[in-house]
């Protein structure tokens, strides 16, 4: 990935947390993360009536029709695209076949959507390995890089790129360094680093080598405190510090964040390092921000939008929840006006 000094760069003081303002975070967070794993509580919110109306504002659909639907008209208006079929945690070898096999089949609908000869593809797949394996005890982490090797074989020849998701803390090591063995014959494999990990600016720092995409986030599970930063505060901090890492580096920073103080940082930041609206892009979630979404690519920034599709939904719906008090507002009015 090339960088381009900016025309007019912008001018470029200390970006600091503390000097922008910041998204509230959730009190509930911890509360609503616990619960994503009860079974009760899964059955009690995949039932509820109110339930479907937040789905469909964060989900694209359940089907692959949904998802392309989606993508088309996200691509109308100039954003980019990347998508994920959801699920993860798979503990069965035929369910992760079968999770390839969607994958295959997305990315030969999304072929014909391809400009071959853009700078940087608009469309993309997201995937996460433990949905192609990677919990499949001693195997899962060979398994997996298997799986993810088909998924990247189809894409390459279709023209669409792919970006391995994080997770928990447990599968970082694992999925980094399945990221590595791919990306000795996929070179432009994505890589996702979570801010809120005390480990994540080294990380940043070993990937942000020639042509590396990194996506940063904030992070959305549950962590103890002894790997992971807890006051928002200092994960704002930590994004900070490592988003300045990956603008200095020699690869292609993907700021995937909804916080205004993150994207108001980005545009200074890349230019201190002579990047221009090619050396890096917003990233933002389906449904969330769309207003901003469509000024940032209206400016003539890149502006790629996660957009999630299929029935194992419930997971990522929680950790929406858990992210902002505005979604779980949503929901709760959902509850309180439906009879």
């Amino acid at each position: 990935m090339r960088s381009v000094v900016a025309s007019e760069p912008l001018p470029s003081p200390p970006v600091t947390s503390r000097a922008l303002p910041r998204l509230a975070s959730n009190p509930l967070r911890p509360v609503i993360l616990a619960a994503a794993k009860s079974p009760r509580v899964r059955a009690l919110v995949t039932t509820a009536p109110p339930t479907r109306r937040l789905v469909d504002r964060f989900v694209a659909g359940d089907t692959r029709p949904d998802a392309l639907a989606a993508t088309k008209a996200l691509l109308g208006t100039g954003r980019a695209v990347s998508i994920d079929h959801l699920g993860e945690d798979t503990t069965d070898l035929a369910q992760a076949r079968a999770i390839v096999a969607e994958y295959e089949a997305l990315i030969a609908d999304l072929a014909p959507l391809v400009e071959r000869d853009a700078p940087m593809p608009a469309v993309e797949v997201s995937v996460k390995l433990t949905a192609l394996g990677l919990a499949l005890g001693a195997d899962g982490p060979g398994i997996a890089l298997g799986h993810a090797r088909q998924i990247c074989a189809a894409a390459a020849a279709a023209g669409v790129w792919v970006t391995v998701d994080a997770e928990d803390h447990t599968t970082t090591d694992a999925t980094l360094s399945i990221v590595r063995r791919l990306r000795e014959d996929f070179p432009w494999v994505g890589a996702v680093l979570q801010a809120y990990l005390r480990r994540t600016e080294a990380d940043c720092r070993d990937l942000s080598g020639p042509g590396s995409r990194v996506r940063l986030c904030k992070g959305a599970y549950r962590e103890p405190a002894s790997v992971a930063y807890q006051d928002s505060a200092e994960v704002d901090a930590s994004y900070l510090r490592c988003l300045r890492v990956l603008m200095a580096g020699q690869g292609y920073p993907m700021v995937a964040s909804h916080d205004p103080a993150i994207v108001a940082a980005a545009g200074p930041l890349a230019a201190e390092y002579a990047r221009g609206p090619d050396g890096f892009e917003h990233q933002m979630l389906y449904g969330i921000r769309d207003l901003e979404q469509r000024r940032l690519a209206g400016a003539g920034l890149r502006m790629r939008v996660y957009v999630p599709y299929g029935a194992q939904w419930y997971g990522y719906l929680m950790r929406r929840l858990a992210e902002r008090p505005s979604n779980l507002r949503f929901f709760l009015r959902s509850v309180v006006s439906r009879d």
